[in-house]
């Protein structure tokens, strides 16, 4: 086998490489929260990233799952109203009407979709929580909430409090 082949995959992996990392940014907290108290969350839908901002400007840059289409994607401000160390799950009554199959109650667990942490917004049904289907990170592939790799909602659950502002643009 010749060379030319490999070099035509290189360049096919190369450009769709750049277009991941390109959305996929860092930012500064100004244009978007007048202050860091308590904290700041961005939720990129479009770049699928979660940044977030410790009260001492601290940055962090994590990759998310985001809802699989706009009519369940919620935009602008509201906060971090609990935190679920241990989180069961149950489906909204508009999940049961799309997936009637989905079981009504999951308790803590492997099997469970919101995975190790939870962290509930003002929003009612709205989350940022882990999930153990690592797959489903860095794609649209939520009912509405935000999702992380469980290492990280783990992190990003014992640096954020009740009360960190957040807004998903």
């Amino acid at each position: 086998m010749n060379g030319a082949g490999t070099t035509e995959i290189e360049r096919e992996l190369n450009s769709s490489v750049r277009r991941n990392i390109s959305s996929f940014r860092t930012l500064n907290w100004q244009p978007y929260f007048s202050n860091l108290t308590k904290g700041a969350i961005l939720v990129d839908i479009s770049s699928r990233a979660l940044h977030y901002w410790e009260e001492n400007g601290q940055y962090h840059l994590y990759p998310c799952s985001v809802p699989l289409t706009e009519d369940l994607t919620r935009r602008g401000r509201t906060s971090i109203v609990l935190k679920d160390p241990n989180p069961d799950w149950r489906p909204t009554p508009s999940m049961k009407v799309r997936n009637p199959e989905w079981p009504d109650y999951v308790g803590p667990g492997p099997d469970n979709p919101l995975g190790t942490r939870a962290m509930h917004l003002g929003w009612q049904y709205y989350r940022i929580h882990g999930t153990h289907d690592t797959r489903k990170i860095g794609r649209r592939s939520s009912n509405g909430c935000i999702g992380l790799y469980n290492e990280h909602i783990e992190a990003l659950y014992d640096m954020a409090s009740v009360g960190t502002q957040v807004l998903l643009i």
